[in-house]
Order: structure tokens, then sequence, then C-alpha cells
């Protein structure tokens, strides 16, 4: 039996006349099948209208096979649920972050201006869902099926960035990150540097590398990140191996936003960042 993730959250089936206790996953299984069944729709039916085999259908709804996005996209228009099946793998897919960094999701969510470090990776709200594929597979203790719950989490994330009045995002990354390109990762880089430039010419993005020649700098120390709030008040989080606990204490914040400054002054400016990644882009082997 696949084991729900550790801070999901059960709903009680015992008003329903059973005793088994559902994660959202179930939940989700379990309305799909309903929507089916009171549509009039047998298994083959909805399948031939959502492009999936009647056997696939079955297994999405016995739990022996998991669903995806698109299936549940497709199953919300054919059954015209109003967008619940997409809202409940919303939910979902919320639950399979670690607990620890739900609180930085709540804070990034709510920011109005959002400062990224990252000396090693692409930052997570600009990456291409085959780079953050590709970095997730770096944890081999994770199944395929964590994979995916985590790539959907993490592109779900960088939904804030297309609503109507984002938050102002500027990252800064070292140039080191755009140059781990070996053969099994030439293709993709190249795809996510030309995705790094079409988010840099956003009005509310801007993107600046800290070139190569800088050498040295206080930013090596490891990846962190700031979110300002509504009323100006500042969040911050240091990325680790095992955690991202948020943080608002005055020490702290002061630290991180003196490093921030010294890191950005070594940076390029955002033209000339642009520049750069295009010249990358241009000279690709």
């Amino acid at each position: 039996m696949r084991r729900p993730p550790r801070n999901a959250e059960w709903f009680s089936a015992g008003d329903c006349g059973g005793s088994v206790e559902q994660t959202t996953a179930d939940l989700i299984r379990s309305q799909l099948r309903r929507l089916r069944v009171t549509a009039g729709l047998s298994q083959e039916e909805f399948g031939k209208l959502v492009h999936y085999s009647a056997s696939m259908v079955s297994a999405v709804e016995t739990g022996a096979r998991p669903y995806d996005r698109q299936l549940l996209a497709r199953a919300d228009e054919v059954l015209t649920s109003d967008g619940l099946l997409g809202s409940l793998l919303r939910i979902a897919e919320r639950e399979g972050q670690p607990s620890w960094f739900l609180p930085w999701l709540d804070a990034e969510r709510q920011a109005r201006q959002l400062r990224v470090f990252q000396p090693t990776l692409v930052p997570a709200l600009l990456q291409t869902e085959g780079y953050a594929r590709a970095v997730i597979r770096c944890d081999d203790l994770l199944s395929d099926d964590e994979v995916e719950q985590r790539v959907a989490a993490r592109l779900d994330r960088q939904a804030i960035l297309d609503q109507p009045d984002p938050p102002q995002l500027i990252a800064v990354v070292d140039e080191a990150i755009l140059h781990r390109r070996d053969e099994r990762f030439r293709t993709l880089m190249g795809h996510q540097i030309e995705h790094l430039i079409a988010c840099a010419e956003r009005p509310s993005v801007s993107v600046h590398v800290v070139p190569l020649s800088v050498g040295l700098h206080i930013g090596l120390s490891g990846p962190f990140s700031l979110a300002r709030g509504a009323d100006g008040g500042w969040v911050a989080s240091q990325e680790t191996q095992l955690t991202a606990a948020p943080t608002d204490n005055e020490a702290n914040l002061a630290t991180l936003l003196a490093r921030w400054e010294t890191v950005r002054n070594e940076a390029l400016s955002r033209q000339q960042s642009i520049a750069l990644l295009n010249e990358m882009v241009k000279s690709w082997p």
C-alpha cells in the first residue's frame, strides 16, 4: 500500500458510513470516481473523452497508478466540476513539501518583494520543469512518484510570478551555476538559460549574475532568501541539506540583509546580466 506523505492532512470517512481515513490523494481519486458516475459515464466512455484507456482510468481511481495534472485538468473540463480536482491537486502538492518548508512557502506567497541568492543552483522560482526534475532526482532516496510530486509543487510555487500583481523578484546567481553542462545536462541547461533570459525581461523580475572574475565572496557561504511582506517586515530563509526554516530574528535579518547588499554589489547590472546570458546561449557549443 502506498504510504501518504508524513504531513498529509487526513479526512475521516466515518460520517459517510465507513471507518477508513483518507489522505487528500485518496480524496482526489474518490471525487474523480464520484464525478464520473454522477455524469453517467463508464470508465471506457470517460477515458475516451480525456484520451486515456479504460484500464488507466480504473487504475487511477483505485490507486494502482498515480494521477497526473493533465488527467485532472481534462477531467475538470469534461465533468464540469468547476476546477474541483485541480484545487484538490494543489492541496495534495503542497502536502508533498516537507513540513518545515511550509512556513517559508506562506511567506513567499504573501511577499511583495523577494530577494534570492543562489551560488549553486538556479533559484526554484526560475527553474524550468526539466531542470527542476533533474535537480530533485539527485536525491536517490525519493521514489519516482515523490520526484514528480515535488516537481509539480515547485512549478506550482512559480504561479506567484504570473498573478495580476506579482511580487518583485530580485535573483542573484553565481555564474558557476551556468557552466554545469556536461553531456547529459547540455540541452536541459540551454533551455534553462533561455528561460532565465525570458524571466529577466519581465518587469517584475531582475536577474543578476556574479561573474566568475569576482572569485571568492561572502555569498559562497550558502544560499539565502528574503521576503518583504505588505507591512514592510522581512522574513529570511537559509537553506541547508536538511532544512530551510524561516526566521524574523532581528540579528539574523540584519546579517542577511547586509550580505545581500554585498553579493548584489558584486553582481552585474540587470542589462549586463541579460547580455551575458545571451552571449552564453549564442556561443553554446
